[in-house]
This record gives structure tokens, sequence and C-alpha cells, in this order.
């Protein structure tokens, strides 16, 4: 009863704006209901403030909520599925992986960008957009405003691949398949995966939006990198400071697991098939409460104190990717 009575002002709120932001992303979903939740916590926050009885639902929704929800994401996966359209992208998909992970923390480097924000940014870009950032900030400890500020990095480009891809796709003469592969491996979030796949055509659309429900099972092992690389700082700063205890437990992704088992309970067929589409607007909703929440912690201040350094970062990893999704796929005559 306390914990209700304790949560319950926060989560109302974050559960209204949701409910705004889920709207108005289905009028705009080229936007999308997460980033308007952002956008709306990020201006409730800081031109009205939050009344401090709210901060627990607050935080309980951007932590946990936003936990369960990535869980939800995998009850719609099917690892069959993923398998087989896994073994046609394989390729594609670890050099796109391989070389946002490498621009990211290589131009991070360069340009000055804390390792938190750049691993947001990479893994945003690499993934799947929001849930990838939504699946590793908590892992590394990120704090809101690295989250908001990379999510609206990610969503800029995203509305930026929506409008350029279609078009060149077809400048370039790409085929179906070839387009569907692109836009499933260098776009981020799946909305804008589906908006350029059916943009360009419906085989390439429904090529695409397998491809990218492939590409986000990635969130599992990169998930699990980002643990041992966080445990291993933990673990040092423990050694070189005897008050400080640590245990990999603490910081393990149980939430991962968990997306994987919903995931392979789908493919055993233990879900009935009325409830998959009620698990993936669950999953947007909740998605979307976390980053609402998240939204109204963060400093609008801080994020302009960070400069327009991390979005040029975002920038030129999109780019990066893009381009060599195209090259590997013509290196291999998919082209």
């Amino acid at each position: 009863m306390y914990w209700i009575r304790e949560n319950f002002p926060g989560l109302l709120r974050v559960f209204a704006i949701a409910v705004i932001s889920t709207w108005l992303g289905t009028m705009l979903p080229i936007i999308g209901g997460a980033v308007f939740g952002i956008l709306i916590g990020i201006l409730i926050s800081n031109v009205f403030g939050k009344p401090e009885n709210t901060l627990p639902g607050i935080k309980f929704a951007s932590k946990k909520i936003l936990q369960w929800a990535i869980i939800l994401l995998g009850a719609g996966l099917s690892l069959s599925q993923v398998w087989k359209t896994g073994i046609e992208s394989l390729y594609v998909m670890l050099f796109t992986l391989s070389a946002a992970f490498a621009g990211a923390y290589g131009l991070g480097k360069l340009m000055g960008i804390p390792f938190r924000l750049t691993s947001l940014i990479g893994v945003g870009t690499a993934i799947c957009g929001g849930s990838a950032i939504a699946a590793v900030s908590p892992i590394i400890e990120a704090d809101e405003m690295e989250i908001a500020y990379s999510i609206s990095t990610i969503f800029l480009f995203n509305v930026m691949a929506v409008l350029i891809f279609p078009p060149l796709g077809h400048l370039i003469g790409l085929s179906d398949q070839a387009f569907g592969l692109w836009a499933g491996t260098a776009i981020n979030d799946t909305s804008s995966v589906v908006a350029a796949g059916y943009a360009f055509s419906n085989i390439a659309g429904d090529y695409a939006t397998i491809v990218k429900l492939t590409r986000t099972t990635m969130i599992i092992p990169i998930s699990l990198v980002f643990a041992f690389i966080t445990a291993a700082a933990k673990k040092k700063e423990a050694k070189n400071n005897q008050d400080v205890s640590f245990r990999i437990m603490s910081i393990f992704p149980w939430f991962i697991l968990w997306f994987l088992a919903a995931s392979l309970m789908n493919t055993l067929g233990l879900f009935p098939a009325s409830w998959l589409s009620s698990f993936k607007f669950l999953s947007k909703f909740m998605i979307v409460m976390a980053l609402s929440a998240i939204g109204l912690s963060a400093d609008f201040r801080k994020m302009l104190k960070t400069g327009v350094k991390p979005m040029f970062l975002g920038f030129l990893v999109w780019f990066i990717v893009s381009a060599v999704s195209l090259v590997v796929q013509f290196s291999t005559g998919q082209i």
C-alpha cells in the first residue's frame, strides 16, 4: 500500500503525458510517441517544474517500466523468423554494427564527448534507436540528460532517413530487397524503417521490417558486453578504493534474459496470436511512459551546455552506417 501511495502521483503524471504523446505519435508517425514523450516531459519539467511527491513515481517509470517494456518487446519477436532473415542479412549487419561502434568511439574520442553519451549514440545508431538506448542506459548508469540528448539525436536522423532514403534508393536503382536491407540496417527506429521501406515499395517494406526486427535482437549481446565493461570498471574502482564494494550481480541486466525468454516463448507458440498485437502496443506505450519520465527528469540547461558536438557525432555515425551498408551490398553483388 505504501508503494502505491509513494509512486502513484508520479506514475499518474507520466501516464497522462504518455497518453497524449501516443496520440500525437499516431497523428505524426514520422516523429513517434517516444519523441513526443521526451519533448513534452522536458517542456513541463523545465517550464512548470514538478511537485516533490511525483519524484518517486517518475524515477520508477524511468527505470523499471523501461525494463518491462524491453521484455514485452521480446514477446513480439519470433526467433525462427529472425534466424532465417539473420542468415541472409548477417554479413551486412556485422559490418554496419562494427562501423557504428568504431565510428562512434573513434570520433567521440576525437571530439571529446563523454563515454556514456558516445555509447548511447553508438548503440542507438547501431541497433534500434530508442529501444537500444533504453536497454543500455541503466547498464552503463547513464543520466537523464544523456538519455534525452541521445534519443533526440537519433530522432533527428530518423526523420531525415524517412525523407531521403526512398528517393535516393530509386535514384541509385536499388531492388526491393536491396533497399529493404539498406533501410533495415541503416535506419535506427523501427517505425522509421517501416515508413521508409513502404514508401519505396510493399516488398521492400516487408523485408526492411524483418531485417530491423532481426537487428533488434542484437540488444542481447551488446547489453551483455556493456554489462561486462561496466563490471570491469566497477571492479577496478573497488580494488583501488577499499571503501567501495562491488558485486557483478548488482549490475547484470536480468531484464535482457527475460527479453530472450519472452522471444523464445513466442517462437514456441506459447502466446495466443491475439496477444501479440497487445504485447506490441503495450511495449511501445511503456517505452513512451519511460521516456516521458526521462523527459521530466532531464535538465534542459545541461543539455544546452553539452553543445552540438554529440549531434554532429550522431550525424557522422549515421552517415558511416548508411554508406557501409551500401558498400557491403555492392561488394557482395547484392546490388
